[in-house]
């Protein structure tokens, strides 16, 4: 998939983008994996870098650059995920309250979401 920088897949509130640049401190290098899974297999999950494996099951759909941040954060999603978002604009968020999976900002009492929007003749 090409990315049209005028018009990124995903992009970032200013909330993520701060927990991020913490996560980014705590723990190096960062990605994200949105599966299309249930419950919180529908949210974004991040990890360190290289942590989760991806392979022909995945899409990489932006490499994320956050301001303050060196380097980017990969933003990958299964494509079978894919297939039903392809026409939105992915919008990473911060919410309130712990997931249950492994992402790492479990333990701030923060998670993860995913808000979107459709992006006109895309399809």
């Amino acid at each position: 998939m090409e990315c049209d920088p005028e018009s990124p897949a995903v992009e970032l509130t200013p909330a993520a983008a701060g927990l991020l640049r913490r996560l980014r401190a705590d723990h190096g290098p960062l990605m994200f994996h949105q599966s299309g899974g249930c419950c919180d297999g529908s949210a974004p999950m991040c990890y360190p870098a290289g942590e989760f494996r991806t392979g022909d099951a995945d899409v990489l759909l932006a490499e994320l650059a956050v301001e303050g941040m060196a380097g980017r954060v990969p933003f990958w999603m299964s494509r079978s995920q894919y297939a039903v978002w392809a026409h939105t604009r992915l919008i990473v968020d911060v919410v309130e309250g712990r997931g249950s999976g492994f992402s790492l900002e479990a333990p701030e009492g923060v998670r993860f979401l995913i808000r979107s929007r459709l992006v006109e003749g895309n399809g």
